[in-house]
């Protein structure tokens, strides 16, 4: 298919490496995979797998040694080793002096508010200590929000802030704290781009978050604004990608505030749970992006086939253990129904497990059958 075959590495097997090999496996690509988990989804379906630390300096570089091209699935990774492999003239994408300041959120916001994005108000602080100092002599006051600026992700490591005992249950780590913004919607817009120079924007999803878990829980494709702010969403996004020079694909994540004015929340240098729903909704998915981008590939078109509704399927607050999926055949023969298994072999509370897209033209029906799924499909753990 290709007349120059490049070897492709991918830092991290969880599920969204597994969907970026769904496509590496119908193109015939060889791609290797390093995750510290054996029995990740990922190690079944690549080329070769390797068990190791994505955060280890030489197990990085040995690993990025074998492939032509380096990427992630996850961006906690060791940025120094990437580095150091680009300095050998391997290709890495992402670069890594975009990891590097997207894996910190405060490096984040600070780049943000260099750049002219429009993003809430901060302070960059060192830890739990000094926040209460600062509470104490009246130079913060609640409420506010909370974000370790290292190693978050899924809801965790961030947390609203409304008094001194939910003060009390956050670490003293390095840390970030915004203003408490009035949110009307959350959308994303995903941008794609290669090295050649052509970049293309995704038509803005929504996004709905469950509110004990704070993971997005529901993705409606397209987002319900008007177009004016759907466009200035996406020409934002666009904007965001070009400041961080990125080659690959970036997912920016927006509040729409109760004023109509959009902001950038954070970003994600890889596939994103916002764009699952294009494997089966839009003309080229995310994951075949992916690839088409860091290959320097002409990109595939981003318009959306047909309205649809993801649903993620995570864990019940009861599930510990070994998975146990209940009640998929009362949902696998509704029309427009789409499951996704990622193939992990332990369930825990609200850990990631699936998903479902389901297409439907009359969105309010893909949404009302994307809630029965959700309240049909339980999945748990052998007690």
């Amino acid at each position: 298919m290709f007349t120059e075959k490049k070897r492709i590495g991918i830092l991290g097997g969880g599920q969204l490496g597994k969907m970026v090999l769904d496509v590496s496996n119908k193109w015939g690509l060889d791609v290797f995979v390093l995750d510290p988990n054996k029995k990740c989804p990922s190690s079944k379906l690549c080329n070769r797998f390797f068990e190791g630390d994505l955060m280890d300096y030489e197990t990085v570089v040995e690993f990025g040694k074998l492939s032509d091209i380096i990427t992630i699935e996850i961006e906690n990774v060791n940025v120094e080793a990437l580095k150091y492999l680009e300095s050998l003239n391997k290709k890495v994408y992402p670069q890594a002096s975009v990891i590097e300041i997207i894996q910190d959120k405060s490096k984040q916001k600070n780049f943000y508010q260099n750049h002219g994005i429009p993003t809430s108000s901060f302070n960059v602080l060192t830890g739990s200590d000094e926040i209460k100092n600062k509470v104490s002599k009246g130079e913060i006051s609640f409420p506010f929000i909370w974000k370790a600026s290292k190693m978050g992700y899924d809801g965790y490591g961030v947390k609203k802030i409304i008094d001194n005992k939910t003060l009390e249950e956050i670490t003293n780590s390095h840390c970030i704290i915004e203003e408490l913004i009035d949110i009307k919607k959350e959308i994303s817009v995903m941008v794609a781009s290669r090295e050649s120079g052509e970049r293309v924007v995704y038509p803005a999803v929504e996004m709905e978050f469950n509110k004990n878990s704070n993971q997005v829980e529901y993705i409606l494709s397209p987002a319900q604004v008007d177009d004016k702010i759907k466009s200035k969403a996406e020409n934002l996004a666009f904007k965001v990608s070009e400041k961080y020079n990125i080659i690959g694909i970036i997912a920016v994540e927006m509040f729409l505030t109760s004023e109509d004015e959009l902001l950038v929340n954070e970003v994600a240098p890889r596939p994103h749970n916002s764009y699952h729903f294009s494997i089966e909704g839009s003309y080229t998915s995310q994951f075949e992006q992916f690839i088409r981008s860091i290959l320097d590939l002409p990109l595939g078109s981003t318009k959306i086939i047909e309205n649809s509704v993801m649903v993620n399927l995570v864990g019940d607050s009861d599930s510990e253990g070994e998975v146990v999926y209940k009640n998929f055949d009362q949902i696998i023969g509704i029309e427009g129904v789409n499951p996704h298994i990622y193939g992990k072999f332990e369930s825990k509370p609200n850990r990631k497990m699936g998903h479902v897209t389901i297409i439907n033209k009359d969105l309010d029906r893909a949404k009302k059958i994307a809630k029965e799924v959700k309240d049909t499909v339980i999945i748990t753990s052998k007690k």
